[in-house]
């Protein structure tokens, strides 16, 4: 067990870190003095939440010093602020250029992996393919560069959390947010596709939702250069499967050098499903066992989870994960397209519904995501050296890769039920039955796509425009009669008035004398 610090050796520490100075350093002993009104404390761990606190370090620099590690918080021109995440393949921190003071996330290969050429090559690979993408939903990549034996990418950094961390905390998402990221992360793989890249490894874990609600795609490790002259590593190393097993298509389970974007579409897919119930569709079993499901089995229906799950995004979710890549969606900017224009009818149209249950939160057995650019946490524990970011990335150990991945699980029981294989008509998507209750297997029978709820709900809502403006129209020819009949009397009555105004006034008529009265002539 190592010694505790004494305040005194924590900033002798500082000091030989480089990540103060020594003027810093009396600063920081003056302003605890000022705002204590006391001598440095004998206990470190006092001074070095103080430190925290007024952000002269971080959290995590603070944790590595009070275990005596004062090496390796600079790479190149980058101080390494804390740790987002490790995996099988690489560790990533957040870190700030030294003189730009610019956060970025850097993503260190282990150097056990130094020695792979495998690793190294995907290593580099993932540069090469993420560096020739400028894509607002795609994590950007800026630099590839090595330090002695240790191998680092510079990234974008991305403040937020992945998907899969989201759902597994707070459980399934709201119908409408799902469709939207999905459409985000659509678009941004069509960018790679457009380029001849496929990414292969699709899943929640490598979509991360800032804190403006933009999805981002990362972790382009394992992606497929589908022409050119850059050769498949899986083909130079004789990897014939890559990805992860409870995302993974089935043809790219059967060679994953032998496949196109459509194996993007079907990860894209489950991991549509993952959003809108907590768990992917094949959660049980061993990695070989769900390996061999995504080939054979239909998932349990969406609305086992989710009753009340609206049918025209339960349509595009089947489609999407159709065993036949034939039977999927072609390209990704059709996801997009399907899927934004059902937000937006489902925005539009005023359709009475069943108030929505809440979600049902995700299963705790889920494996965990990461925050930031962090690949999927293995472990953060610093070992017992002096070297903090090559004992980092040396501890690094176990991905989710089909090829290296843990295959315990623990997950709730889904229904089963069989497995239906019927013949696709026209060429279109699968039609979504409705629900049996006595199975909890989506029946993927290959009709035309249900789209006639989407085609009335257009057609409603062409009817109302049209009778609202017929009505407006009818009320305006009436307003133009009214104003144009007062108009013509009001001028009929200021003509009138001006008439009498301008005639002469005449003298009223004589009256004729009375004759005399008949008493007045007798007595004359």
């Amino acid at each position: 067990m190592s010694k505790k610090l004494n305040s005194q050796a924590l900033l002798d520490l500082l000091e030989r870190s480089k990540l103060l100075s020594a003027d810093q350093v009396a600063r920081a002993v003056a302003e605890w003095e000022s705002l204590h009104g006391e001598s440095l404390p004998e206990d470190a761990e006092r001074l070095a939440d103080h430190l925290v606190a007024t952000q002269v370090i971080t959290r995590w620099q603070a944790d590595n010093l009070l275990r005596g590690k004062y090496k390796g918080y600079f790479l190149g021109k980058f101080k390494l602020l804390g740790l987002l995440g490790s995996g099988g393949m690489s560790s990533v921190y957040l870190a700030e250029h030294t003189l730009m003071r610019r956060k970025q996330a850097i993503k260190v290969l282990p150097r056990k992996r130094v020695g792979d050429a495998s690793y190294l090559e995907r290593f580099k690979l993932e540069a090469l393919a993420t560096a020739a993408l400028d894509h607002p939903n795609i994590v950007r990549v800026y630099d590839i560069d090595n330090e002695r034996d240790i191998h680092y990418l510079v990234m974008e950094y991305v403040p937020g959390r992945d998907l899969q961390t989201i759902v597994t905390s707070d459980g399934p998402l709201d119908y409408a947010d799902a469709a939207r990221y999905v459409a985000q992360a659509a678009h941004g793989l069509q960018h790679a596709h457009d380029a001849h890249l496929i990414h292969r490894d699709v899943k929640p874990a490598n979509l991360l939702l800032d804190d403006h609600g933009l999805i981002k795609v990362l972790d382009l490790g394992l992606a497929l250069f589908a022409r050119g002259d850059h050769a498949s590593l899986t083909l130079l190393h004789n990897e014939n499967v890559l990805g992860t097993a409870d995302y993974l298509a089935p043809e790219q389970a059967l060679s994953s050098h032998d496949v196109d974007s459509r194996a993007d579409i079907y990860g894209l897919g489950c991991t549509l499903y993952f959003l809108l119930t907590g768990h992917p569709p094949f959660p049980e079993g061993t990695l070989a066992q769900r390996i061999v499901k995504h080939q054979s089995q239909s998932p349990p229906d969406i609305r086992v989870d989710r009753p009340d799950c609206p049918r025209d995004l339960l349509n595009i979710c089947t489609r999407m994960m159709q065993k036949d890549p034939r039977q999927r969606y072609s390209h990704m900017h059709e996801v997009a397209a399907a899927l934004e224009g059902w937000v937006r009818t489902r925005e539009t149209v005023a359709i009475a519904v069943v108030p929505q249950p809440s979600a049902r939160r995700a299963p705790a057995g889920t494996s965990a995501g990461r925050d930031g650019n962090a690949p999927r946490a293995a472990s953060d524990g610093l070992g017992s050296g002096s070297d903090v970011l090559s004992q980092h990335a040396a501890a690094a150990s176990g991905g989710e890769s089909s090829s290296e991945a843990s295959a315990d699980r623990t997950h709730a029981v889904r229904p089963s039920g069989t497995v239906q294989d019927t013949h696709v008509r026209d060429g279109h998507g699968p039609r979504v039955p409705e629900l049996d209750h006595d199975s909890g297997q989506i029946d993927l029978s290959l009709e035309t796509l249900d789209t006639d709820s989407t085609s009335h709900a257009a057609r409603l809502l062409r009817e109302t425009q049209r009778v609202r403006t017929e009505r407006l129209q009818q009320l305006s020819r009436w307003i133009w009669i009214v104003l144009i009949s007062a108009t013509i009397l009001s001028a009929v009555l200021l003509l009138r008035t001006w008439l009498v105004s301008r005639s002469p006034s005449t003298p009223s008529p004589a009256s004729p004398p009375s004759p005399p009265r008949p008493e007045l002539l007798r007595r004359s």
